[in-house]
């Protein structure tokens, strides 16, 4: 199966942010890895760009536009969209949103264009946290929302640290370069 991360950025930012893109097909290959050590499947990964220009109110950029643009390329691809804006409604704390082959988070952009542990934590950790959602899902988890949910909470209020990988994609103690949320209370 096909796992393409879709970096949305407006038209004007073209070509300023490709710091960031290098950063987003490191951790898509980094994903490919995770994904088959933590949920024993088997990924190709691909990255592109999704430039969107400037739309008029009526026509904003939307979660249902994703939707669309999902459709449009194929819902057997899972398409997961970094895109620029939060979505319209989700249940997830992270500002992200999953269905069925399809995920999007608000991806935040880092004041500096180099600010690597800014992107691990702010955009990384979420991208796990959609994933995991999907993934689970995907494996007929019975509890893939609120579990998911209960680990992120653990994360931010009771100490449980996110787990840390280097350049290698291998497990650090040292400056990560992702961070993911520890999948190992589920059991699939």
């Amino acid at each position: 199966m096909l796992l393409h991360f879709i970096f949305v950025i407006k038209e004007e930012d073209y070509g300023k942010r490709n710091e960031e893109f290098q950063y987003v097909i490191h951790m898509g290959n980094f994903y490919k890895k995770w994904i088959k050590e933590k949920f024993s499947k088997d990924y190709d990964v691909k990255c592109d760009e999704m430039i969107t220009g400037h739309r008029g109110l009526l026509e904003r950029l939307d979660t249902n536009a994703l939707l669309r643009d999902h459709r449009q390329r194929g819902e057997d691809t899972f398409h997961f969209y970094l895109s620029h804006f939060r979505p319209f409604w989700t249940d997830c704390t992270c500002e992200g949103y999953f269905a069925q082959n399809f995920a999007m988070i608000h991806w935040q952009k880092p004041k500096t264009t180099d600010d690597v542990m800014f992107l691990a934590e702010k955009n990384c950790t979420t991208v796990s946290h959609e994933l995991s959602h999907e993934l689970l899902r995907q494996a007929g988890y019975k509890k893939f929302k609120e579990d998911v949910h209960d680990v992120w909470t653990r994360h931010f209020y009771a100490n449980l640290p996110f787990e840390q990988y280097g350049e290698n994609f291998e497990k650090t103690n040292d400056k990560p370069m992702f961070l993911t949320m520890d999948v190992s209370s589920f059991r699939l």
